[in-house]
C-alpha cells in the first residue's frame, strides 16, 4: 500500500503537468476511483491504531482531491458562462398544450359542472374488466387478434381472465372498477387513451382518446341522457348542433344507440371525414345492461342508468376542421403550434 503523503505528491505533480481541463478532470477521477479506492480496501487488514491513522489521512487526501475537482468545475463554468452582451438576444421558444389535451380538459370541465366526477384507470387491462365484466361473449370478434392488442404472456391460455393482459380497447373497464367499490347513485366520466388493432386512415388510428360517462341511480331514462348530451354539445361547440340517435348494438348496454352529429367540415354536404354522409359518428351509448351492473355488484332490480363513450379525436377534428386524424400524432410542430 502506498504512503498517503507520497500519493499526494504524485497527485500534485500530475495535476501540475496537465495543461487541459479534461486531463485534470481525469487525474482527479483516477486518484479517487483507483488509487484511494485501493487504499480503503487495504485498510481493513491493518491493526487498530494504524488503521485509524491511515484512514484519517486517506479521507483528508480524498477531501483535498474533491476540492481540486470542484475548482476545476468552477473554472469551466466561468469560461462557459461568458456572454457577449453586444450580441442580439434569443427569444425563448414557448411550448403549447396539445389540442387533444385542451379538448379533454374542456370536456371534463363541462361534465364537472353537471356533477360528474372524473376518474382514471390503467391503460394495460385484463380480460375480465375489458370483456367479461362488460358482457362480451367468449366468441365476440373483439376478442380476436385483429381487433385487440394483447400482451404476450407465457402459458396465456391457461391463465384466468383477470391475469390475461391487454391494452384496453375502451375506458369502460374503469366504470366497472368504480362501481365495484361504491354504491349508487353516482355519475362519473372516464377520460383516457385506448388502443385498437386496426389499419390507420384519415379517421382511424391505432390509439386514440375517449371520454366515457356513466350515470347510475333510480329511474334513469334515455330522456336524462339526451338532456345531458344536448347541454354538453351546446357548451362544447358554443352553439346549437344537430345530433341524432340511431339504434345499434353494444354488449354492455340495452337498448343501445349511436350518436351522430352534423359534419361541420363539409356542412353536411359529404366529405372523406364523414364518409360522404353529412354525419359523423362520435358516440356510442345506451342503458347499462343488467349483466354489467350485476358484474359490478350493483342491484339491477333497483338501479339502472346510462353509459356513453365519446371519441375526443373526432371532436377535435370537427372543432378545428381537420381532415386527417393522423396529424394529431405526427409530432409536426408546425401543426401543433397552431393551437
Amino acid at each position: 500500500m502506498k504512503d498517503i503523503s507520497q500519493l499526494k505528491e504524485e497527485f500534485l505533480k500530475e495535476l501540475k503537468k496537465a495543461k487541459k481541463a479534461e486531463e485534470r478532470r481525469k487525474i482527479c477521477k483516477k486518484y479517487i476511483e483507483e488509487e484511494l479506492s485501493s487504499v480503503f480496501c487495504s485498510i481493513k487488514n491493518l491493526a487498530g491504531e494504524k488503521r485509524t491513522k491511515i484512514g484519517k489521512e486517506a479521507n483528508e487526501l480524498r477531501r483535498f482531491i474533491l476540492e481540486q475537482q470542484k475548482k476545476e468545475k468552477e473554472k469551466r463554468k466561468e469560461g462557459e458562462g461568458w456572454i457577449d452582451v453586444t450580441l442580439p438576444g434569443n427569444d425563448p421558444e414557448m411550448g403549447t398544450i396539445h389540442p387533444l389535451t385542451q379538448l379533454q380538459r374542456r370536456c371534463v370541465d363541462i361534465f364537472s359542472r353537471m356533477g360528474f366526477l372524473a376518474v382514471e384507470g390503467p391503460e394495460m387491462e385484463n380480460e375480465w374488466y375489458n370483456f367479461d365484466a362488460l358482457n362480451f361473449k367468449e366468441d365476440h370478434p373483439v376478442r380476436e387478434m385483429q381487433d385487440t392488442l394483447f400482451v404476450k404472456q407465457k402459458n396465456r391460455e391457461s391463465l384466468p381472465a383477470k391475469d390475461k393482459l391487454l391494452m384496453r380497447t375502451q375506458t369502460s373497464p374503469v366504470q366497472v372498477r368504480y362501481m365495484e367499490k361504491r354504491k349508487p347513485p353516482f355519475r362519473i366520466i372516464v377520460p383516457g387513451r385506448v388502443f385498437r388493432n386496426e389499419a390507420t386512415d384519415s379517421s382511424h388510428e391505432i390509439n386514440f382518446y375517449q371520454l366515457e360517462g356513466l350515470m347510475v341511480g333510480e329511474n334513469i331514462s334515455v330522456a336524462n341522457f339526451k338532456a345531458i348530451i344536448n347541454f354538453f354539445f351546446q357548451e362544447l361547440f358554443y352553439d346549437d348542433i344537430d345530433f341524432r340517435l340511431r339504434p345499434s348494438f353494444f354488449p354492455f348496454t340495452e337498448p343501445s344507440f349511436e350518436v351522430d352529429i352534423s359534419c361541420s367540415i363539409c356542412a353536411k354536404k359529404g366529405c372523406s371525414v364523414c364518409k360522404n354522409t353529412g354525419w359523423i359518428e362520435v358516440m356510442g351509448a345506451g342503458m347499462v345492461h343488467p349483466n354489467v351492473l350485476e358484474s359490478a355488484k350493483v342491484d339491477s332490480a333497483k338501479f339502472n342508468g346510462f353509459a356513453f363513450g365519446v371519441g375526443l379525436d373526432r371532436f377535435a377534428m370537427i372543432e378545428h376542421k381537420i381532415d386527417d386524424i393522423r396529424l394529431f400524432y405526427g409530432g409536426d410542430l408546425r401543426f401543433l403550434k397552431q393551437f
